[in-house]
């Protein structure tokens, strides 16, 4: 009786086509099943139920005439139900997917600019997923995903358009430069503008303080020492400060100030030059 029979397995993941006398009898399922050749059974073949990979790299032209390679990549597989129709129906699985692929991209770019393209990858991706599944799913199989994996444009193109993003960068980036100059200018003008405005504050008050100090003292003395007048007491407070200001002077070997001229005659000159100054800010109060 074992000679009579045949015994054949069939791996997980994968079904035997039986026939019987050249016609279809039956799908197989993972396991071990006995075939009486008598009977005119067989195993035509296997067919894998494992999910299946196809990368499909198609040439086309986009609407601005930029020629790209777009690499769809698709992933199917037969369904156990349909085994029969998977097998009997199609003789290659995978240039029918490529012909469809290449129908569906090449209808669906010429449609879009270069960046479009790479914009909407994702409804190119679902316009091939769509027409596949339509079409594969009569001969048994069914499309699981579509994936646009990737859009290559022509080297000079990628060149062209690598430069001119350069450029715009390059242009972005000196006018904040020149922005940023421009505004530290401004505020370098600024700081420089105040400081001088304070500074002549500050002098302005240094020498009001001098006169009022002056005059105090000249009126202080004035009043304290009877028959003086206030030429001789301003002529003597000058004196006293040049003799002070020389000895300070001479007292400092690293001293780098210098009096010109020096000489006493000079205080004379120093004096009127004062007692000017004294006058008007007198005559001011």
């Amino acid at each position: 009786m074992g000679g009579l029979l045949c015994c054949v397995q069939v791996d997980q993941s994968t079904v035997s086509i039986r026939e019987r006398f050249g016609k279809f009898d039956q799908v197989l399922e993972p396991g071990c099943h006995c075939l009486p050749w008598f009977l005119g059974k067989k195993v035509a073949g296997n067919l894998s139920l494992r999910l299946q990979q196809l990368d499909v790299r198609c040439e086309t032209k986009t609407k601005d005439n930029v020629f790209v390679n777009v690499v769809a990549s698709i992933q199917y597989r037969a369904l156990a139900e349909k085994a029969n129709d998977a097998f009997y129906k199609l003789t290659n699985t995978k240039t029918q997917i490529q012909a469809y692929v290449f129908d569906v991209i090449r209808a669906f770019v010429p449609k879009l600019n270069l960046d479009d393209v790479f914009e909407q990858k994702n409804d190119i991706a679902k316009a091939v997923e769509e027409e596949l599944e339509k079409a594969m799913s009569a001969y048994g199989f069914e499309i699981v995903q579509t994936l646009i994996v990737d859009i290559e444009p022509d080297e000079r193109v990628k060149k062209a358009m690598n430069e001119i993003n350069a450029a715009s960068r390059m242009r972005v980036a000196a006018n904040d430069k020149a922005e940023a100059e421009k505004i530290i200018q401004i505020k370098r003008a600024e700081g420089e503008a105040e400081s001088k405005y304070l500074s002549g504050l500050g002098i302005a008050r240094q020498r009001q303080a001098i006169v009022d100090g002056l005059r105090d003292s000249v009126l202080g003395f004035s009043e304290n020492v009877p028959g003086t007048s206030a030429k001789d007491v301003l002529d003597m407070v000058l004196i006293t400060q040049y003799f002070d200001t020389m000895k300070e002077i001479g007292a400092s070997s690293k001293s780098s100030a210098v009096f010109i001229p020096h000489g006493p005659g000079a205080v004379q000159d120093i004096a009127t030059q004062i007692r000017s100054g004294f006058l008007q800010a007198s005559s001011a109060h």
